[in-house]
């Protein structure tokens, strides 16, 4: 019998057939997904911030910054047996949910998380292979490590997979 593992906010987990993940309330925040198809191991975190550095205290949830999550995602999935070369990337979310009249580049959250992922996975030299971001509305991601699929319900715009 399968079992969804839920991610919540500023979370990460892994998950393994026949097994899926998902998480939910992608508005600003961005869902990254990290897997080995070989494998069939593959793990998400929910990311609501992109950059731990301007924190003056000690990270306690590194799960809640792209710097930290996608870092500690990778360092997961090679603990649990994923090949490092082998390990591939999609994401979903980043919408501008609000609009703000100041063009404030702090109020960017959502293209700014999806800005900071992408270096992330960049540095640690995983491709992305899919992504559905932007836009003004929420969404709710799956991934089936089976299939290595991503489906995305996205609010008023129906579900999709990549």
């Amino acid at each position: 019998m399968s079992e969804i593992i839920k991610v919540g906010i500023a979370d990460i987990d892994l998950v393994s057939p026949p097994d899926t993940i998902r998480t939910t309330g992608l508005g600003s925040c961005v869902g990254v997904i990290l897997f080995d198809e070989s494998k069939k191991i593959a793990g998400m975190a929910h990311i609501m911030l992109p950059d731990s550095t301007s924190i003056n205290s000690p990270i306690k949830n590194i799960g809640k910054f792209a710097d930290t999550a996608v870092n500690a995602l990778y360092d997961m999935l090679i603990k649990k047996g994923a090949a490092a070369k082998s390990i591939k990337a999609k994401i979903a979310g980043g919408a501008q949910m609000f609009q703000f009249s100041s063009g404030s580049e702090m109020m960017r959250i959502g293209p700014r998380n999806v800005e900071s992922v992408k270096a992330q996975l960049n540095h640690l030299g995983v491709p992305l292979i899919a992504s559905d971001t932007g836009g003004s509305s929420g969404r709710t991601i799956e991934f089936n490590p089976e299939k290595s699929e991503l489906t995305i319900r996205t609010v008023n715009k129906g579900t999709k997979i990549i």
